[in-house]
Parts: structure tokens; C-alpha cells; sequence
């Protein structure tokens, strides 16, 4: 890895000085935790002359559970989402998700909004620069081909953030401030399924923070397959919440991460509502399965992360029934 780059460093002290900034100039880029977008610069997979520190921005930081729900700023640090109590007890898959993200040391700095904003993973983008230039750039580095897909014509690295399933089976919605002022998406709107850039954002939209609505009733969880048990990003990962009547199945769903090039949640689930785990862990299987388009992205198989990914999705669920 190389030393980092000069760069020139601008810290507004609020959201639409943050976006003016970047309305001034698109070839800004945000920086938060700074754990992975620092990291891409050394490697030389990020080219940019100024970065927007937002860490000077108070709302960004701002944490609030309440009757509605839950309120979570995009500057919150994955460290106080694994270890609030509130979090803990009432959006466990949201807790897990963020305890399980790289090491203590990322954590204490790595944000919400980093990670939802993550950048796509792939084995021959997130390689040294000479080594990219060796074996010829790929389609998301400069280059015309993607090297998992050689007939495509779209980049296939994946989608590898732990919060985003788990917010998304929350039914969280995601707070966005841009040129236009601020709106809200539901969460799973601000992705879309192209490696080369999965985020339907305009380059000056900022991710201001998500809001979950209460639990009511809903018990979640998540947990993921890696390499490593620390630092490593998920190989696959699987949110699961639902709502029970004793044994049975009464509101399911999925969502998962590393699967594609964007976090997927699990459509056409309703058809198992009503059942328990042993009578519909066939028809469970045949809808998850169908809605995986692993790639080969990672060193491990696309079969072996297909598998993973069923097996997870299943001992969650027994998990929950269980609780």
C-alpha cells in the first residue's frame, strides 16, 4: 500500500455547508470514519484533492429512540450502535450488524454512513496499483471489461456493508440532504444493482441519517460468514426479522449483503407467512436462492456463499422462533 496522498481538507460546521462544498466542486469527496475511503486512496483506487470532513457536523451525531421509533445520524459510530441498550434490546439485527464490522479499533471511528455508502468489493479491483496494471484495469477502474463477467457490460463487484440488511428488514428510511433540500428514501431505494456505482445519489447528496420505526412486535438478527472472525468484509451476510404467533411465521423478512452489487431484500416472502420453519424450509430455499446472483468476486466460491447464505438464513430464523 502506498503513503496517502496530499490532500486538501475542508470541515463544515453543518449539513448544507457540507453540500455546498460539494456542489462547488464534484470532485470533493465526503470523509467520516475515513476507514475505508483513506484506505482506497493508499491504494490508489481513489483519486480526489479534497475531502469534506464532516465529523464538525453536530447533527450528524445525533442518536434518539422514542415512541416512534429510533433516529440514528449518519456520524454515529458503529461502536455506540453495537453497545446502546436500546439498540441491543430493541433492533438486535441493527447491534449485531455493527459489532461484527471489521475490529474495535475501526469501530470506535467507522460510521453509520460510511458503511451504508460503502464502496463495491472485488478481488481484481481491490488489489495495488501495479497489480491492476499488470493484469489490465477492469470496467470499474478504467478499464472495458469486468473480469467475473467477461460478456457483461456492467462492473459485478459487490456490495459488502453489514447495516444496510439489517436497517433494511428494520423498514428503515434513509434522510437525504442535497442541491434540493432534504427528502426521504426508504433505504433500499438509494442502491442499485451496478458495482461501478451502486448508489442512486447525485454526487452532492449526503446521507444526513435513517429513522426506524418502533419494534412492534418484531424480533430481529444477523449474522454473516467471513474469512477471518475480525476485520474481514462478509463473504455473505443475512438480516432476518419477523413477527410470530407461538411456533408459526406470522411477518418475515430478509435481506442480504456481498450477494450482489447491492443490498438485497428478499422479495415474495408473504406466501410463507402462516407456516412454520419445517413446512415451508423448502419453499424458504427455492425464493432465496432464486434472488442470489453471486458472482465470482471473492477468492471463495459463488456456490460455497449461495449455500452459506441459505444455511445462515435458516439458523436465524430457528433463532428468532426459538427466543
Amino acid at each position: 500500500m502506498e503513503p496517502l496522498p496530499n490532500f486538501r481538507l475542508l470541515r463544515p460546521r453543518s449539513v448544507p455547508e457540507a453540500v455546498a462544498a460539494r456542489i462547488a466542486d464534484t470532485h470533493t469527496r465526503f470523509l467520516a470514519g475515513g476507514t475505508d475511503l483513506l484506505a482506497n486512496m493508499r491504494s490508489g483506487l481513489v483519486d480526489t484533492e479534497t475531502l469534506i470532513d464532516l465529523s464538525a457536523i453536530e447533527e450528524l451525531r445525533h442518536l434518539e429512540v422514542g415512541a416512534a421509533g429510533l433516529t440514528i445520524g449518519a456520524g454515529v459510530t458503529l461502536e455506540t450502535l453495537a453497545t446502546d441498550p436500546a439498540i441491543v434490546r430493541d433492533y438486535a439485527a441493527l447491534a449485531q450488524a455493527a459489532q461484527g464490522v471489521a475490529g474495535p479499533t475501526h469501530r470506535i471511528v467507522a460510521t453509520l454512513g460510511g458503511n451504508l455508502c460503502l464502496d463495491t468489493r472485488c478481488r481484481f479491483y481491490n488489489q495495488s496499483e501495479s497489480w491492476r496494471a499488470g493484469n489490465s484495469f477492469c470496467l470499474k477502474h478504467g478499464g472495458d471489461i469486468c473480469r467475473v463477467a467477461l460478456k457483461a457490460d456492467r462492473c459485478y463487484a459487490a456490495f459488502s456493508g453489514d447495516l444496510a440488511p439489517a436497517l433494511m428488514v428494520l423498514g428503515a428510511v434513509a434522510d437525504i440532504a442535497g442541491a434540493q433540500g432534504k427528502r426521504v428514501l426508504p433505504l433500499s431505494d438509494i442502491y442499485t444493482d451496478d458495482g461501478k456505482a451502486c448508489l442512486m445519489l447525485a454526487p452532492e447528496d449526503l446521507l444526513v441519517g435513517v429513522r426506524l420505526p418502533s419494534p412492534d412486535g418484531w424480533r430481529s438478527a444477523y449474522d454473516k460468514v467471513r474469512i477471518r472472525g475480525a476485520i474481514d468484509f462478509p463473504l455473505t451476510g443475512v438480516a432476518v426479522a419477523l413477527r410470530r404467533e407461538g411456533r408459526r411465521i406470522a411477518k418475515l423478512r430478509i435481506a442480504t449483503t456481498a450477494t450482489e452489487s447491492q443490498p438485497i431484500l428478499i422479495q415474495g416472502l408473504e406466501a410463507l407467512e402462516g407456516n412454520t420453519l419445517e413446512e415451508m424450509v423448502s419453499r424458504l430455499e427455492k425464493i432465496v436462492r432464486k434472488q442470489l446472483g453471486m458472482m465470482e468476486t471473492y477468492l471463495t466460491s459463488a456456490a460455497y456463499r449461495r449455500r452459506a447464505t441459505l444455511v445462515i438464513t435458516k439458523r436465524l430464523i430457528q433463532r428468532l422462533l426459538m427466543e
